[in-house]
């Protein structure tokens, strides 16, 4: 029952709170408030019969209405208002001083809150009318302590700058981890999407050459055995493609996808060879040591070719291709060349290049994908200090 109540309390004063565009823990408004309301009170109760009932009671009503007010309509008093009533209520309050008097931290109290959630006029005026009446106090009606009240009043203003701040710095924190945040979900969803593009351009490419020489292997040659060959081998693509896909979105779920690596800078041969089988005529050329490939960089190396076979498959009009990898001290460096179709060069509007050029930022190279001479040529060369 008693969680349930300050829970109620605390939505209904973090809904006022943002109602009155004070940005401060729900907590703190609370914590001050109680903290003055104790003080006025027991203010009130260090003057007893020194003060006719009605002063006393009109300077503890004073000292609190503006809480009593938010607690029937819920709406927090502008800073103003409760700066007016509660001045008030402490210079009735030090109309009869005591030793060691509670109505002067009051003004302490005040002087914090309004420098914590007001405009710094409305800080440096309430302070201001706090210092005058102590000083009206003093020179009247004999306060005692007044360098130190008026000491601790400055204090006081200056600790509610200091929480004004400090609020203000940790809501720019968060506001710059939560872009930091939304970026590298954003690039991850980036990576992903170029993932299942490679993935599934390159599969879609390789079965529709397989699909096409099921076709030429039926109408021209009634070969049902090579036909049937090559379904199964567009089959068999298939399901590698789903494989590759599950496995690359299989971060955005809580459970891993599965243990199958990634593919890399080794696989690329196999990569044609693939390609080879399904009627695209490669010439493969490769010199160093493929293992020395670090994994990020041969993922890219493998997507890249993987996209520029696919790119030659769709566009390429069945002419040979070449690609040439070679890996030294310095890096590695990858490029595909395809002779030109009759009708110029691809298009560069859709994702391809994109997707190439991105991942070749990636691994802190520069990608070229154009004509040359009669050629189109896709070059990505990795420095050797490239990612690992």
């Amino acid at each position: 029952m008693g969680a349930r109540v300050v829970s109620g309390v605390r939505a209904r004063l973090e809904t006022s709170l943002g109602r009155a565009g004070i940005a401060l823990p729900w907590w703190v408004p609370v914590a001050v408030t109680a903290f003055g309301v104790v003080l006025a009170v027991a203010a009130v109760a260090q003057r007893g019969a020194l003060v006719p009932p009605a002063p006393i009671a009109l300077a503890g009503l004073l000292a609190v209405v503006t809480a009593l007010g938010w607690a029937v309509t819920g709406v927090i008093a502008p800073p103003w208002l409760k700066a007016l009533t509660v001045l008030a209520a402490v210079a009735i309050l030090l109309a009869r001083p005591v030793v060691p008097d509670f109505a002067p931290v009051v003004l302490v109290v005040l002087a914090a809150e309004t420098a914590a959630i007001a405009r710094p006029a409305i800080a440096f005026a309430v302070a201001a009318a706090s210092v005058a009446t102590l000083s009206v106090a003093a020179a009247r009606v004999g306060l005692v302590g007044f360098p130190v009240y008026v000491a601790a009043v400055l204090l006081g203003l200056a600790a509610g700058f200091m929480l004004r701040w400090y609020v203000r710095a940790l809501d720019a924190e968060r506001a710059a981890r939560d872009a930091v945040r939304d970026q590298a979900v954003l690039a991850e969803r980036q990576r992903i999407a170029r993932e299942v593009h490679d993935v599934v351009a390159h599969s879609l490419s390789i079965t529709l050459l397989h699909l096409t020489g099921t076709r030429h292997a039926l109408q021209q040659d009634r070969d049902v055995e090579e036909a049937l060959e090559g379904l199964a081998e567009a089959e068999r693509v298939g399901r590698t493609a789903m494989a590759d896909i599950r496995r690359t979105v299989g971060v955005l779920a809580e459970a891993p996808a599965g243990t199958r690596p990634l593919p890399g800078a080794r696989d690329i041969p196999a990569l044609v060879e693939r390609t080879r089988a399904a009627g695209l005529a490669v010439r493969y050329e490769q010199a160093g040591d493929l293992a020395a490939v670090p994994d990020l960089a041969g993922l890219g190396l493998y997507r890249i070719a993987q996209e520029s076979l696919a790119n030659i498959a769709k566009h390429g009009g069945g002419a040979p291709a070449r690609m040439r990898l070679d890996v030294g001290p310095d890096g590695a460096r990858l490029v595909v060349r395809n002779r030109l179709p009759a009708g110029g060069p691809p298009g560069t509007g859709g994702s391809g290049v994109k997707g190439m050029s991105a991942r070749a930022g990636q691994l802190g190279a520069e990608l070229t994908a154009g004509p040359d001479g009669a050629d189109w040529v896709v070059a990505v060369g990795v420095p050797a200090g490239g990612p690992a």
